[in-house]
């Protein structure tokens, strides 16, 4: 089950949202301040936060997380509802921003499209980069997942350190084969096939 953290300071809403969730099947924790947000949010699947708090700053809680690499989604809730808010959200690192008054349906759908676009909906066997640590530093052409270091040829390499450029997003095999082989190479579509397997 998938769990969902509700960062709202007003109970009404947060208790309507979080019911949603819980109908929809998600595991659901509500915080009502910024230290319960802070505490809570590293042990979610995604944030749905309001950024006006009583002790602090949706906008500071999102520069912490994304400060710390946390890659948890993250869906504003807010009454601010002014361009430069929507904007400057979304450029600290929310994923998706929903002004107040909402429908707690609208809001259902939308942390599932986020899940489905950030790879981590419930309908995937594999995991997600939010859901993996894994990373790879072209610096030293060094990967780890969860800390431990991963034996990798220099092509297995360029395809992670590819893949991790842009989570979740779609690549085809014509396009993971120009960006680690580049032009002048004759390779098989299977041959990405292979070293993805490995």
């Amino acid at each position: 089950m998938q769990r969902i953290l509700v960062v709202e300071d007003e109970p009404a809403i947060a208790e309507s949202v979080a019911y949603a969730l819980r109908r929809d099947g998600f595991g659901v924790t509500l915080a009502h301040t910024f230290a319960d947000a802070e505490r809570e949010a590293r042990d979610t699947d995604l944030i749905v936060l309001d950024l006006m708090l009583p002790d602090g700053s949706g906008f500071d809680l999102i520069g912490i997380l994304r400060r710390e690499k946390r890659l948890t989604p993250i869906i504003v809730l807010s009454s601010r509802d002014g361009e430069a808010d929507r904007v400057a959200a979304l450029e600290t690192g929310a994923d998706d921003y929903v002004t107040k008054p909402f429908s707690p349906r609208e809001v259902v759908a939308r942390v599932r499209a986020v899940l489905r676009r950030t790879g981590q909906s419930d309908g995937g066997g594999a995991a997600g980069v939010g859901e993996l640590p894994v990373t790879a530093d072209d610096a030293t052409r060094r990967a780890t997942v969860q800390g431990k270091a991963l034996e990798l040829t220099r092509v297995e390499f360029d395809l992670l350190a590819g893949l991790l450029d842009s989570p979740g997003r779609v690549y085809t095999r014509a396009q993971l084969i120009d960006r680690v082989w580049g032009d002048g190479f004759a390779i098989s579509d299977r041959t990405v096939d292979s070293h993805i397997k490995s």
